[in-house]
């Protein structure tokens, strides 16, 4: 057609209404999940289908003009979007976002070693419109929020809120390491050393408390069987010459870097792995456990479920579906599941009786 291009008309709410059977309010209130309407389960998912079938899409800049939402919801990370084990935190929290039909938009924070938060990065994204805002912290157990992350809803990853109002969302580090414990014993072992960390983080002390309950638990010693070290290869191989001198029969690692230290170090005494010395790693890091051998037997964080939990709970305390004081007052604390490869087996002197 000259000096015209042809258009394809685009459905609107009409369209849906009339394809579903029921009310343009109807539509709407199923598509914007407007809080405290009486819609059944079926009559929302005919409209959610009968949206998908004829391609609906809404229009999300006159929404924003009625209602004053952006529909764009903030995430500030305090370096963990440059370690290795954010990548999943941001898909987890990327594709619930989507899946939601909202808009993620990330800022990296450099590591504050004070609990008070920064209100600088929060207050980009309040100028930007965020209908909320998601914080994300590797460093501290708890932190102060300044009062503009107040002024929105918000949630935190990694971190509680030290006045108790705001929700926020926790690896179990200390039943990780519990379960690591309870399944060597399982196997036989009864001389079980930890490579511990220095460093001054919540998976440090969650892990250690986590070893130190367990082994208590199994009626086990544990005293001269915790050895320090950097959470690196370097620290890892330092603390198992050290623990290797007090004859453990496993080792269990605070990382999987650590960990690939002690793979050394067994090596260097002439110990085969997990022939002579099981050893476990913690984090399940990629690619680390499957390029180690024997493959590592390690902890996976629950990173992807913590992303995709804040931006759920955060639409959901949009919406109004949620009480928040109550999230607030009771974090939430995901499991961290044990992965068994190749680098445990019972000891010698239990494969013997």
């Amino acid at each position: 057609m000259t000096g015209s291009r042809m258009t394809e008309k685009t459905a609107g709410i009409r369209d849906v209404a009339a394809h579903a059977g029921v009310s343009q309010t109807t539509v709407s209130h199923v598509l914007n999940a407007t809080p405290h309407t009486r819609v059944s389960e079926d009559t929302a998912a005919r409209v959610r289908a009968a949206a998908e079938e004829l391609g609906y899409r809404p229009n999300r800049f006159a929404r924003g003009l009625r209602t004053h939402a952006s529909d764009m919801i903030g995430l500030v990370t305090e370096e963990i979007a440059t370690t290795p084990h954010a990548g999943r935190i941001i898909l987890g929290a990327q594709e619930e976002a989507s899946r939601r039909n909202l808009t993620l938009a990330i800022i990296n924070s450099e590591l504050n070693p004070d609990p008070e938060v920064d209100s600088a990065q929060v207050q980009a994204f309040l100028d930007r419109q965020a209908d909320g805002i998601i914080y994300a912290t590797v460093y501290h157990d708890e932190i102060v929020a300044p009062e503009n992350l107040r002024s929105r809803p918000a949630v935190l990853i990694g971190a509680r809120d030290a006045s108790g109002s705001i929700p926020a969302v926790m690896p179990d580090e200390r039943a990780g390491a519990a379960a690591v414990v309870e399944m060597l014993v399982a196997k036989g072992h009864r001389r079980i050393g930890f490579a511990a960390s220095v460093e001054d983080v919540p998976a440090t002390r969650g892990r250690l408390l986590g070893y130190q309950q367990a082994m208590q638990a199994a009626g086990l010693p544990n005293d001269d069987l915790v050895a320090f070290g950097s959470a690196d290869a370097r620290g890892g191989y330092a603390a198992t010459l050290e623990l290797l001198d007090r004859e453990p029969t496993a080792v269990f690692c605070y990382n999987d870097r650590m960990a690939m230290g002690a793979y050394r170090a067994a090596g260097e005494r002439g110990l085969v792995i997990p022939a002579d010395l099981s050893v476990v790693g913690f984090d399940d890091q990629a690619p680390i456990p499957d390029s180690l051998f024997p493959t590592l037997t390690t902890v996976t964080l629950p990173h992807y479920e913590m992303g995709a939990w804040a931006v759920s709970t955060l639409a959901s305390l949009l919406h109004g579906k949620d009480e928040e004081a109550l999230l607030a007052a009771h974090p939430t604390v995901l499991a961290c599941p044990l992965l068994e490869r190749e680098s445990v087996a019972p000891p010698r002197s239990a494969a013997l009786l």
